[in-house]
């Protein structure tokens, strides 16, 4: 049977899930133009949503373009195209579009809209100003009892670090959901210095009566604030809960997982192990938290073995993973293992390697006394500009009295920092630590020359830069002893 082009189109506007070409796009958006079908708020918030999931750079233009044309027809009462774009635009553009429409004064907006304004605060960097105003503008247009509204306001406030504000709205709600709960308690555990507030909220949530039940998402949360703050009791608590009434950790990978991170972190390794043998699905986070316990606990081959029953089971491993990997060889002294793991993460698995990776394989060679080999590895991975790993470096050399190694090493970084000055005085523990070298080889024509060699380099300093005949130096009000 013929379809008419009118069907044809609508059919697809409405029902393919994919991205379109934007050739296609354009294509329908004419369709709907002959056949006078763009006063539909439905089919032009669909419209605008497939010009945004394009990736043509040009996409959202016509977008805006399929906005100003429906409103330009419109009273502007009904917000609900709007309110597409501004969910499915980035968040900058979200916050833009906003205040454009907020500078016109000629639509009115409805809490979905302010719902997704404050989303989009939320996933930008530093937006904490603009979404005050959206707050203001909520209470001025008397949203405030709209409980998703609310909920999205404690999730901005909290990603924008304003926890007091967050903590504000929760408390003056009447009415909270168990997102409402999470979201507080979420913000809270992800950061060390809130842990402890959001396992006493997490305590108010099941001790008080709001009728709202934890669920999954809030035992992971609570269980990362556990691993965080090293309560094993609270944490030995939470499980049993879980346990008793959110659901069995066999099938639960989230919660299974944070359980192995938790008991590993708060030193319980073979309760991590236990909880880790019982589940009956592991992720790449599940094998990463018990490979990374194992290190923790000083298991280097151990972690090795898991790491091999986890590529064996067709998971492919993280950089996190290579980290804790590293992290394990390295503490176990297995040189050979390590530099393997390193070959393998760029080679095999095509993992770019992080600063922290290059600097596991330093702290592997230099634990092991191969500061020659360490020395090479920084130079052959052109990472020579890295004054951490140097550091490192020139701190093994002091462990393992390699007097030569550590002068090469510390001239090379005292090469590296800009001259000293009043203000970055603090940035002379290289001479420092090259002078203490040279001491305790008994060359004190170097330290000699060393402690010169401030005074040459920033003349400045001098003022500051006192010697004694006891072999002390006043560096900027501290006692610098040289021995």
């Amino acid at each position: 049977m013929h379809t008419s082009p009118r069907v044809r189109t609508l059919s697809l506007l409405q029902h393919c899930k994919t991205s379109l070409p934007t050739n296609h796009i354009t294509q329908i958006h004419s369709q709907l133009i002959s056949n006078d079908l763009t006063q539909s708020p439905t089919i032009v918030a669909r419209l605008i949503q497939h010009y945004c999931a394009s990736k043509a750079p040009h996409a959202t233009h016509y977008a805006h373009l399929v906005i100003d044309q429906f409103y330009r027809h419109n009273n502007g009462c009904n917000p609900y195209p709007l309110n597409v774009l501004i969910r499915c635009t980035p968040p900058v553009d979200s916050i833009n579009i906003f205040a454009s429409w907020v500078s016109k004064g000629t639509l009115s907006f409805d809490d979905f809209t302010y719902i997704f304004v404050l989303g989009a605060c939320a996933r930008r960097v530093k937006a904490l100003w603009e979404g005050l105003q959206v707050h203001c503008r909520v209470i001025k247009h008397g949203c405030v009892s709209n409980v998703m509204l609310q909920t999205t306001m404690i999730h901005f406030y909290v990603n924008s670090n304003a926890y007091a504000f967050a903590r504000k709205v929760f408390d003056e709600m009447p009415v909270r959901t168990a997102a409402t709960w999470n979201s507080l308690i979420a913000g809270y555990c992800s950061r060390k210095e809130y842990a402890r507030d959001g396992l006493m909220l997490f305590v108010e949530m099941l001790n008080g009566k709001c009728g709202v039940k934890a669920n999954d998402t809030t035992v992971v949360c609570v269980l990362s604030a556990v691993s965080r703050l090293g309560t094993l009791e609270m944490g030995v608590s939470i499980h049993g809960y879980i346990e008793k009434t959110v659901c069995d950790i066999v099938n639960d990978v989230y919660i299974g997982t944070g359980l192995v991170d938790m008991y590993a972190k708060c030193g319980l390794l073979d309760s991590a192990l236990n909880v880790f043998m019982r589940m009956g699905h592991k992720n790449v986070h599940t094998w990463t938290a018990m490979v990374s316990g194992l290190a923790v606990h000083g298991r280097g081959k151990q972690a090795l073995k898991f790491f091999n029953d986890m590529t064996d089971s067709g998971i492919s491993p993280n950089s996190v993973t290579f980290t804790s990997l590293l992290l394990a060889c390295s503490q176990a002294g297995l040189v050979e293992e390590g530099l393997s793991l390193f070959h393998n993460m760029k080679n095999k698995f095509c993992i770019v390697p992080l600063p922290h990776h290059y600097g596991c394989i330093v702290d592997l060679l230099a634990r092991a006394g191969h500061l020659v080999d360490a020395f090479n590895f920084i130079v052959s991975e052109k990472v020579e500009s890295d004054e951490v790993l140097w550091r490192s470096l020139l701190h093994a050399c002091r462990l393992h009295n390699d007097i030569v190694m550590g002068e090469r090493v510390a001239k090379i970084l005292i090469s590296m920092q800009p001259k000293l000055n009043l203000e970055a005085c603090d940035r002379s523990e290289d001479y420092v630590a090259l002078s203490n070298m040279c001491a305790s080889a008994g060359k004190w024509e170097e330290v000699a020359a060393v402690r010169e060699a401030i005074i040459e380099t920033n003349p400045a300093i001098t003022s500051y830069l006192q010697y004694s005949y006891f072999g002390l130096i006043v560096l900027c009000g501290f006692i610098l002893l040289f021995c």
